[in-house]
């Protein structure tokens, strides 16, 4: 395919934040092999980022202009390509057309999305034809969901993999979340009944794992972590469905896989106000007038400023216990809803279009579609993972 294709990667919404972060990401760290280009409806705009890239990293870079409402121009762009990506969201809006060009020419897709439903969707309606054409379709590859995902295959690593294992993961940060990311969870709050029909039917289709092993996330009540010691506050994000899915895919998960996923605080005070902030922006997300005046109040497209980035920082402990045998482990990095987002899918676009990866198609989670390859890109780049017990 690198040989009939006339870039290895195409990147969508790069005249955004986000996506012009990623841009910039893949300017300054890309081999100088990688021919790339970005695309969107506005040629103006993005001929604004190709000349900024071009200024500031010497970057080589094409234009191609194509809206993504338009099936017929998206797929002539993916047609070109051997892995698309794409930062513009909410993808339950925006992204149908183009994942579904991607499966249909056998283009791998990466996104940033954190919405259950989306990725249920894109399921149903692509992996089977994905399957077919040997395009990898995989979402959440950002801070949803790379820390989590890579952070708990790299600690099942440790593990032995012929007895059940338990393994939690606790998210403890500072930094502003995105735009995107507001706007995508009010949207899936509001939805919470499309979102459990859609979920109940790709279960259905998928089926259980053919070796006969199990593989769940798993809920609990706020509660202090004997280990951690942190007071641990369910967090109602798409990362423990994405861990479930490679336990399910990954037989190093053992015959028995089973997940929880919290935020961590140091104090019961702030377990309590996360739980009443997430219970109160449920509510208010059923509520239309009430959503939009939140997300007008959170605009996408826009972000921090790169001194209060470099400020920013996340950790996520993983404690792990299988057969006797107890691990603890943490994946750290700065910045987590803007810079290491960036450097997460970059890294991840960069590892489907150059490196020996396993042998997958159809809709893959990123630990069953590269596992120690990106692992090992995340690591060279900056990103920890640690084994801290």
């Amino acid at each position: 395919m690198s040989d009939s294709r006339d870039f290895d990667l195409v990147l969508f919404g790069a005249t955004g934040f986000t996506g012009g972060l990623t841009a910039d990401y893949l300017a300054a760290h890309a081999p100088a092999v990688l021919r790339w280009a970005i695309a969107g409806r506005n040629a103006d705009k993005l001929e604004d980022v190709r000349r900024r890239l071009a200024d500031d990293a010497g970057a080589e870079v094409e234009v191609l202009v194509a809206d993504a409402t338009d099936p017929a121009a998206l797929a002539d762009v993916v047609r070109r390509a051997r892995v698309v990506v794409t930062t513009i969201g909410p993808y339950l809006e925006h992204g149908g057309p183009l994942v579904a060009a991607c499966a249909e020419a056998g283009t791998d897709y990466l996104d940033l999305t954190g919405e259950p439903e989306f990725v249920d969707q894109t399921y149903l309606a692509h992996h089977q034809t994905a399957v077919r054409t040997g395009a990898r379709l995989v979402h959440a590859c950002g801070f949803d969901s790379i820390p989590h995902d890579l952070g708990v295959y790299f600690t099942v690593q440790q593990l032995p993999s012929d007895q059940p294992i338990t393994l939690r993961g606790v998210v403890r940060s500072a930094g502003t979340f995105s735009g995107g990311t507001f706007h995508s969870a009010l949207n899936q709050f509001s939805r919470a009944r499309d979102m459990r029909t859609t979920y109940a039917a790709r279960r259905r289709a998928e089926g259980k794992p053919a070796d006969g092993r199990s593989s769940r996330s798993v809920g609990g009540k706020p509660h202090r972590d004997p280990v951690l010691g942190y007071w641990l506050l369910p967090l109602p994000t798409i990362d423990p469905i994405i861990v479930a899915r490679s336990g399910a895919a990954l037989p190093a998960y053992g015959p028995k896989f089973r997940y929880s996923h919290w935020a961590g605080t140091k104090t019961l005070r702030y377990a309590a106000g996360g739980a009443a902030a997430v219970g109160a922006l449920t509510v208010a997300a059923q509520v239309k007038p009430l959503r939009d005046f939140l997300k007008s109040k959170v605009p996408q497209g826009s972000g921090p400023d790169e001194a209060k980035r470099d400020q920013s920082w996340f950790t996520v402990d993983f404690v792990g216990a299988a057969g006797g045998t107890t691990v603890r482990t943490r994946v750290s990095g700065g910045d987590p809803g803007y810079t290491e987002t960036a450097k997460m899918l970059s890294e991840a676009a960069l590892c489907l279009a150059f490196d020996d990866n396993p042998d997958t198609s159809g809709q893959v989670t990123p630990a069953q579609a590269m596992g120690d390859a990106l692992l090992a890109r995340l690591q060279a780049a900056g990103i920890r993972f640690e084994t801290v017990a």
